[in-house]
């Protein structure tokens, strides 16, 4: 059995949320306006277009026009604008 597959098996069967125990992103989206990003590392790449956030198991790329970080501290992050697409990649050379 892969060690993923035995870490989330372990994860259940605490009870405990999963972003707290697997760090995971925690991603919340309200409306094609705003996207709050919790559990974030970075911020890779920052345009009017594009927001690019790194994460433990990848990167989430925010689409869209007008994008701004409205804020962010070292658990959550506030982007804002016309979102367009919300992407989860490996962040390895992603377009």
């Amino acid at each position: 059995m892969e060690r993923e597959q035995i870490r989330e098996r372990l994860v259940e069967a605490s009870g405990l949320p999963k972003d707290v125990l697997l760090k995971a992103a925690v991603v919340t989206l309200t409306g094609n306006f705003e996207v709050c990003i919790g559990n974030y590392r970075g911020i890779t790449e920052y345009t009017d277009c594009l927001v690019r956030i790194q994460t433990k198991n990848g990167q989430i790329r925010v689409e869209g026009s007008r994008l701004q970080v409205k804020y962010y501290t070292n658990d959550e992050m506030k982007v804002t604008g016309k979102i367009d697409a919300v992407r989860f990649g490996s962040g390895r050379d992603e377009p």
